[in-house]
This record gives C-alpha cells, sequence and structure tokens, in this order.
C-alpha cells in the first residue's frame, strides 16, 4: 500500500535505485523507501538488464506509487552508468542512492533532508550497517569502527581537513547531497569499472561546500547469500584488479587535495582492506596487489596497528606490518 502523501508538496530529493537480477530482493528495498517518514522524494527505478523478474517489480511499484519512473535497459550498462543514467534525470534540489538490494532506514531521508536544510551543506553522511542471512532471516549488523569514526558524533558543515575520518565512508548509499554539487564539479560514476564509489566520493568530499555526518543509520547493506555482490567476489583477479586501481584512484584525489584525508584513508586501507584481499588473492594477480601495497608509505603507527576485520568470528589478528612484509615479498 502506498504511504499517504501530499501530491501538492513538491519533492525534495530523487533517490536512484539502480538493480540487475534481484527479483526476490527489489521489494524490500522499495518497501523500505517507501515507508519513509518523509514523503517528500520521488524515485529512478533502473533495471539494468535483468534476465529475472526485477524490472517487473519495478513496474509494479511505480505502477501503485507515482513518485516513481521506471527505466528499463535492454542489455545491462553496469552500476555506475546506471546511476549516471539516473543522475541526468534528476530535477529536485538533492539526490541519494539506493541499490536495489538493499533497504533504507525509515528515518533516513527526513534526517537527511533537516540536516542539509538546517546547514545549508552540500552532502550529509549517515552511518550503515551490514545485513546478514543468518538462520533463515536477515539479521542486522552493528555499525562498525570504521564507519562509526566517520558519522559519530554529528558534525555540521566540516571540511576533510577538518574531519578526516569522514573519507572512510565511500559507499554512494549512505550520503544524500545537493544536485548542484554534482554539477558543478561534473561529477560522474566511472564507467566500466566495479568500485566505482571510490573516486566519486573522494572528488566529493574534497570538493564540498560543507559537510554534515550524523551518526544515525541510513542503510542496510546486504551481505548476498550467493556470492553475488561485487565485494564477495574479490578472488577473482579482474575484481581485484578494479578494486586496486580504483583504490588507487580514490586516494590520488585525496593526496592532491586533502593530504590529512589521504594519510586517514591510506591507513584504513593498510588495516582492512589489505589483509582481506591478501587472504583471497589469487597467485596470478599477487604481483598487482603488492605494486598497489608498495604505494601506500605505512607510518610506523601504522605497520604496529592490528589488522581490522568485519567477520564478528574473527580471532586475533596480525599487525599490519606483518600483512604489509607479505604482500610486498610478492614483488
Amino acid at each position: 500500500m502506498s504511504a499517504a502523501y501530499d501530491r501538492d508538496v513538491l519533492p525534495l530529493v530523487t533517490v536512484i535505485v539502480p538493480g540487475r537480477d534481484v527479483g526476490d530482493l527489489v521489494g524490500a528495498a522499495l518497501a523500505s523507501l517507501q515507508a519513509q517518514t518523509d514523503p517528500r522524494w520521488r524515485a529512478i527505478l533502473i533495471d539494468d538488464g535483468s534476465v529475472d523478474d526485477t524490472g517487473a517489480v519495478m513496474e509494479r511499484f511505480a505502477a501503485s506509487d507515482d513518485r516513481s519512473t521506471v527505466i528499463r535497459h535492454d542489455a545491462s550498462v553496469g552500476l555506475g552508468m546506471a546511476r549516471n543514467v539516473g543522475l541526468d534525470l534528476v530535477t529536485t534540489p538533492y539526490v541519494a542512492f539506493l541499490d536495489a538490494d538493499d533497504e533504507m532506514r525509515p528515518n533516513a531521508l527526513g534526517i537527511a533532508l533537516r540536516t542539509l536544510e538546517r546547514t545549508g551543506s552540500e552532502v550529509v553522511v549517515g552511518a550503515y550497517t551490514r545485513l546478514r542471512y543468518v538462520d533463515g532471516d536477515w539479521v542486522r549488523g552493528a555499525v562498525q569502527p570504521w564507519v562509526a569514526a566517520s558519522t559519530s558524533p554529528a558534525r555540521d558543515g566540516v571540511t576533510v581537513a577538518e574531519h578526516p575520518d569522514v573519507v572512510g565512508n565511500i559507499v554512494a548509499w549512505s550520503k544524500v547531497s545537493r544536485i548542484g554539487l554534482w554539477q558543478r564539479e561534473n561529477l560522474r560514476f566511472p564507467a566500466d569499472v566495479l568500485y566505482e564509489d571510490q573516486v566519486v566520493a573522494a572528488r566529493m568530499y574534497t570538493a564540498a561546500r560543507g559537510i554534515d555526518v550524523v551518526p544515525d543509520v541510513f542503510v542496510d547493506w546486504r551481505i548476498r547469500r550467493e556470492a553475488a555482490s561485487i565485494t564477495q567476489r574479490e578472488s577473482d583477479p579482474t575484481v581485484l584488479g578494479d578494486c586496486v586501481r580504483q583504490m588507487a584512484a580514490g586516494l590520488d584525489v585525496l593526496r592532491s587535495r586533502a593530504p590529512a584525508g589521504a594519510a586517514r584513508r591510506t591507513t584504513q586501507i593498510l588495516r582492512m582492506d589489505l589483509p582481506r584481499l591478501a587472504e583471497v588473492v589469487s597467485p596470478d594477480a599477487r604481483t598487482s596487489l603488492a605494486r598497489f601495497a608498495a604505494t601506500l608509505e605505512p607510518t610506523p603507527a601504522d605497520l604496529a596497528a592490528r589488522t581490522q576485520s568485519v567477520a564478528a568470528d574473527a580471532g586475533p589478528s596480525a599487525t599490519v606490518g606483518e600483512v604489509y612484509d607479505r604482500v610486498l615479498g610478492w614483488l
């Protein structure tokens, strides 16, 4: 059932919802959008060449809620380009993203819009959690430490220099931003690559005229059971190659525009990303990972720190230095 809303009230935010072959999950994503306590949204739903009923689910939703428009691609153009298609159609002051297999918390848009309207900033960043399938049900996890560091406590109108931890929050869907920022900076997602959020987040953070952060959770990020998401396929050399190249590109932006942010992002990569990738990398991709690691230039404090895992049952961790030396040994 559609949420009650006043059709005479103009929408403030466009939510771009791309998806491919998520017919069993997209309904929950759209229901979470319809459950927003602030109804001043419109949605652009993009079926990116699905071979299942994703597009049909989107069409049924749009028929029940006239705030939604559906775009269907005959063949997939990729997540980045699908988001760009949506961006070109935005006519509201603000834009947000929701991947079609995730869920948005009911207060997310309301909190974001009230914050931006009050502060005049160009982007607001919220927290997120992971949804994991446990014993037949989807269970929310806790807000991870690096996410909490990026969003808590609440801050208004900061820069990366003032709050460098914000750069650790790189996903597109944990933010609401002014469309004017995208237009002024010609921000678009890179095409034909995975991990397309990385460079866009770095450019957004360093160009924004004011960044707000709030500790409230905006989105629950679903960890797919069938290992279909990008971050669950990192043993694939192509996937890992895109991951490494996009992390490097994001770091290059931060190094040139916000050195404090680059230092904080480097620490995060060393503690979280490098150890994770080192465990799954195939032998023929080790050199690529090692070359990237050699560009990171860790500080003594970085090397002494313990690696960080998102697994709830993770055992004692190694030091960053131990992992770093092992990876460099592949050169």
